[in-house]
């Protein structure tokens, strides 16, 4: 059985939720022929991509989906491309701020997200679902994540599909919108 990774955020900004965590808390143990592992990231950039790393090493997953929060958003948007820049409008949960820093110095301006994004917009679309492709992550943690990301599998010559899918804060999605993500890998 293969394995995929999905991971949400905790909430962060004040907020008591964070309707990532929520859909990946509710997705099954078993969906379809893949094993889902859950994980629920911090709101840090100097923590979340350690524990996702980690996880990883641990789980040895077959693809890895990771999940945000976007406000002002009003569709599913899976994320294109992630830049290597961390630039926050607020600070983190652990109170950082970085402001115009490279994610790595050495690394490429972008990555690109290895998941069959037109085959996830379609099925979602199919399925009634708003979604979108979005050509940006932002520079928020979100970005962070995706890049650390894509990052590590390149360097480990690994052909492992990732990438990271934004969802709308005041989202009235269907509760199982994550699981059609899934079936459609």
């Amino acid at each position: 059985m293969k394995t995929i990774l999905v991971s949400g955020f905790e909430p962060f900004d004040n907020s008591t939720t964070n309707p990532s965590m929520d859909a990946v808390l509710a997705l099954p143990n078993i969906c379809g022929t893949f094993r889902i592992e859950k994980l629920i990231l911090p709101v840090t950039f100097s923590e979340s991509f350690q524990l996702l790393e980690k996880t990883i090493h641990i789980t040895k997953p077959d693809a890895v989906i990771c999940t945000g929060v976007a406000a002002g958003r009003s569709a599913i948007s899976l994320e294109r491309v992630a830049i290597n820049i961390a630039d926050a409008r607020i600070p983190d949960n652990a109170g950082y701020q970085p402001i115009d820093e490279l994610i790595s110095p050495q690394g490429p301006a972008a990555y690109f997200s290895t998941l069959p994004l037109r085959q996830l917009l379609l099925c979602l679309q199919n399925a009634g679902v708003p979604a979108e492709i979005s050509n940006s992550a932002g520079t928020y943690v979100c970005n962070y994540v995706m890049y650390r990301l894509l990052d590590f599998l390149t360097l480990k010559e690994t052909s492992v599909p990732a990438g990271f899918i934004h969802i709308p804060t005041d989202s009235t999605l269907p509760k199982d919108w994550l699981k059609l993500v899934i079936q459609a890998l």
